[in-house]
């Protein structure tokens, strides 16, 4: 197990499971330059990380994010500019293979490894986008969400308006973003944003074990394929789709860890999946 402790970020390591922490929880997690610096090189980090599987972004204590933090959004309101607070050394993560996904939080869809979002506590804002391009998000019953920007009179952020109709459908979409309204998460894992609800005390552990059947029954180039397709599919025709899919099957049966699923399906086993650093 490894742990390291940034400024405003918590990074953990155990079991395969990466998870990242946003640590201003006298802030409710709130947005910042620093905390964006750090969580996309700690997403980096991960990702690069054969010994990591799969990835958990939460929140510290009671808050998921509720977005940028007030003293910011003053300092904007007083100058009239936006300024990200991150430096010019600021991290993409990502494959480059995917340069459409290499921008703001959109870079989430161009990382190998699943993303999931333990929604913790309340979520507004960036918080909202961030958790909207993970891959899989459990939640707490009872939290409050919200896109936000309605009432600061800013536009749909971070390509949100973009990636929410593909994940809700259109007009779901259409009523969050134009009312801005706060909604529960009950809400939203009736309409498909929230894959699970847990209590507080049982998400972490819920979110684990999901993780960890991830990471037992599928193999590391499946997830990472899996993963690429359904989002670079969205841009594509379904030929094209079709086309690729048969190339990439006859690829990867030539891998080490297709002969692996098949005896483990076989004999009635577990896998015994090589990682990257392996092949």
């Amino acid at each position: 197990m490894s742990n390291l402790e940034l400024y405003e970020t918590l990074y953990q390591v155990n079991d395969r499971i990466a998870t990242i922490t946003l640590n201003r929880p006298h802030r409710a997690n709130a947005w910042t330059g620093i905390m964006h610096t750090e969580y996309r090189a700690l997403l980096h980090k991960a990702d690069t990380d054969a010994d990591v599987g799969v990835i958990i972004v939460t929140g510290a204590d009671d808050y998921f994010c509720v977005g940028a933090d007030v003293d910011g959004l003053e300092v904007f309101a007083e100058t009239g500019e936006y300024d990200s607070g991150t430096g010019p050394d600021l991290i993409t993560p990502g494959s480059t293979e995917f340069a459409e996904f290499r921008h703001d939080y959109a870079y989430h869809l161009a990382l190998s490894k699943p993303v999931i979002a333990a929604i913790n506590g309340p979520m507004a804002g960036v918080g909202f986008v961030l958790a909207c391009y993970t891959d899989i998000r459990f939640a707490v019953s009872g939290v409050k969400f919200t896109a936000a920007h309605g009432p600061l009179n800013l536009p749909v952020e971070c390509g949100l308006s973009w990636l929410l109709p593909r994940l809700i459908g259109g007009s779901r979409a259409a009523e969050l973003l134009i009312s801005s309204r706060k909604f529960l998460s009950q809400e939203a894992e009736r309409i498909g944003l929230v894959h699970q609800l847990s209590s507080k005390e049982s998400l972490m552990a819920d979110v684990r074990a999901y993780a960890l059947d991830l990471i037992a029954r599928n193999a590391p180039e499946s997830l990472r394929q899996s993963k690429r397709q359904v989002y670079v599919d969205l841009h594509r025709d379904v030929g094209t789709s079709n086309q690729e899919a048969g190339e990439l099957l006859k690829a990867m049966m030539k891998q080490p860890n297709y002969q692996e699923g098949v005896n483990a399906l076989i004999e009635k086993r577990q896998p015994n999946w090589q990682l990257d650093r392996d092949q």
